[in-house]
């Protein structure tokens, strides 16, 4: 991941990733309702963001794992979240020009972003990998050696500096589409070699998306990963912006990313496995 609007493909891909015995899962597992410390009084943080999940997701418990890490600092220091859903281009370009936003999230570090606006503590991290199937083993040891593959990607996602270079370049061929689903789909039609894919992104979908869940053993990511890149909010380069990036990465100390991370995950595990 209190959405204005959603467009119908995003309304649609939303229905399709998220089964209703999942949500209700879900639910169970993480109740909806924030802790005492979020009051009525609270000022807002409104942010631009996508659906990815399961980093950000409206129909998610705390929609989702990085809105969850975003609520519990911005409480510290008496804001509430509301995250705002849009294609991912449009969420940045909301959210460091639209006056109704504080910023948009979750975002990877770039020297051009970081000129756009004030990037706040890390939120959590993502590993970008290469999704294959095993039984066509794909094998590569530098950059260069990804240059006869026809490779997945979404459409305005960084995947590490040195990768989104090679793409800008013409060195890579890319294949891009909107969403994570629609390149896992086209891996299994053997429509493309390999989907360039976070780490965690892949194990939700593999984990509750029926439509590629019963085809998951076919996939493989990869051992070594195109980049190590963490999360964070993008604030607005305006006074008021800097103001909110220094009390969110302030309250940000207090919270302890891999004790809440590695809890959200082995819940969300043991519920799905049940019966």
């Amino acid at each position: 991941m209190n959405r204005s609007r959603l467009t119908t493909r995003h309304a649609t891909w939303r229905k399709t990733c998220l089964p209703k015995r999942l949500l209700a899962s879900l639910l169970l597992v993480f109740p909806l309702a924030l802790p005492a410390a979020a009051t009525d009084n609270a000022r807002v943080m409104r942010l631009a963001s996508l659906e990815w999940l399961p980093y950000v997701g409206a129909d998610l418990a705390q929609e989702g794992w990085s809105t969850f890490v975003a609520a519990t600092a911005a409480r510290q220091f008496n804001y509430r979240t509301e995250i705002e859903y849009f294609p991912w281009t449009r969420a940045m370009q909301l959210g460091v020009k639209n006056a109704r936003y504080a910023g948009y999230f979750p975002a990877y570090y770039t020297e051009e972003r970081a000129r756009q606006c004030h990037f706040s503590a890390p939120i959590g991290s993502s590993t970008i990998g290469i999704a294959y199937l095993k039984s066509t083993p794909l094998q590569w040891s530098a950059l260069q050696d990804l240059d006869k593959f026809k490779l997945a990607v979404v459409a305005g996602f960084s995947n590490g500096q040195a990768f989104d270079a090679m793409v800008r370049e013409g060195k890579l061929n890319v294949d891009a589409s909107p969403n994570d689903m629609l390149n896992l789909r086209k891996l299994l039609a053997r429509r493309v070699d390999a989907v360039v894919i976070d780490k965690l992104v892949l194990r939700y979908l593999l984990l509750t998306e029926p439509s590629i869940a019963k085809d998951g053993a076919q996939i493989a990511f990869h051992e070594k990963p195109l980049a190590e890149l963490p999360l964070h909010v993008c604030f607005q380069r305006s006074p008021a912006g800097l103001e909110m990036q220094q009390a969110f990465n302030a309250a940000m100390q207090a919270v302890s990313l891999r004790r809440l991370e590695n809890d959200y995950f082995q819940r969300l595990e043991r519920r799905n496995a049940e019966p």
